[in-house]
């Protein structure tokens, strides 16, 4: 039986060995894509983001108990710095996660950032993708906790729920243009903790500025994931939001501008490997780059004869 097959039988050895593949983009990867991605589109994906320390984990943890009891299988992709010994998952959220490594219809995986710097791997959509075609009823992506620049969670998923700690205090203000743009659901994690109650009031406070937009209420809740406090009324806000969305046709447009931006970064990306291929081929870059230097060429006038010889200007 192929490895493909073992998949579609819903065999978690096979899931594993085809997230390797695609993690590290072997041969083929994108053949394997290609044939499990008819079985997608049903899982619905729950981002995870905020500064390190926040306890995003242990959110995580807690939410995936909760979806589980309730009878769906749940998908989690846990995105950890890179170890620059192995060049893996430095921190493994699995460690964090024990509670979940029994239940049978939870699946983590972790995922090493191989120097992405938007917060998540560079095929965790990839992985999604896998997880999502393997059945899983929700996939929720944990980022790797570097601040204002993970933003690449709202290309890859449905609701985005934004963590922080009464501690990160006037980092709000640094991080409201970045991560606070984002954001479908605020949390204040370690509500137990003082200043939470003035943090709620001046999260509350920025985000007026967004409500009334677009219908949504963009709620702040206060949680202690250590304690189960708030979880349920996180996730309540989750299922509203995807409610929401889903009635107004912002699931569907969303859905459509992820596609979208998927086959442009796949189209670049082949692109890139053509025109290097060509310019090779074409021209002596060497040669070229001394003449730049010596200013008896330019940059600009070498790409454009690139261009027309290559045959795509």
């Amino acid at each position: 039986m192929s490895l493909l097959d073992k998949f579609k039988q819903k065999d978690k050895v096979a899931l594993s060995k085809i997230i390797t593949l695609v993690e590290n983009q072997s041969p083929g990867y994108q053949n394997l894509l290609a044939q499990v991605y008819p079985d997608t589109g049903k899982a619905y994906r729950i981002g995870i983001t905020g500064p390190p320390g926040s306890g995003k984990s242990s959110l995580v943890d807690r939410l995936t108990f909760n979806i589980s009891n309730q009878g769906k299988s749940v998908g989690i992709i846990a995105v950890d710095p890179t170890s620059p010994f192995t060049g893996g998952a430095l921190l493994g959220d699995r460690i964090r996660m024990q509670n979940l490594t029994t239940l049978e219809n939870v699946f983590i995986r972790s995922m090493a950032s191989r120097g992405s710097f938007g917060g998540l791997a560079k095929t965790t959509k990839e992985v999604s993708l896998v997880l999502d075609a393997f059945g899983k009823d929700y996939i929720i992506i944990e980022t790797v906790g570097v601040g204002q620049v993970e933003l690449d969670v709202v290309d890859t998923c449905d609701t985005t729920v934004v963590v922080f700690v009464p501690e990160s205090g006037d980092s709000i203000q640094a991080m409201k243009a970045g991560l606070m743009e984002i954001a479908d659901i605020i949390v204040v994690n370690k509500s137990d903790r003082e200043g939470a109650e003035s943090m709620v009031f001046e999260l509350e406070s920025i985000l007026d500025l967004k409500r009334g937009k677009i219908g949504w209420e963009y709620p702040v809740i206060s949680t202690q994931a250590v304690n189960n406090i708030g979880i349920e009324k996180l996730l309540q806000k989750i299922f509203d939001h995807r409610q929401f969305i889903t009635e107004n046709g912002f699931f569907e447009k969303h859905r459509k501008e992820q596609i979208k931006s998927e086959i442009k970064k796949l189209i670049e990306h082949k692109l890139k490997e053509i025109t290097e291929k060509r310019v090779e081929k074409i021209f002596d870059i060497e040669k070229i780059v001394e003449k730049v230097l010596a200013r008896k060429d330019d940059p600009y006038s070498a790409a454009e004869r690139f261009l027309k010889e290559a045959n795509l200007s």
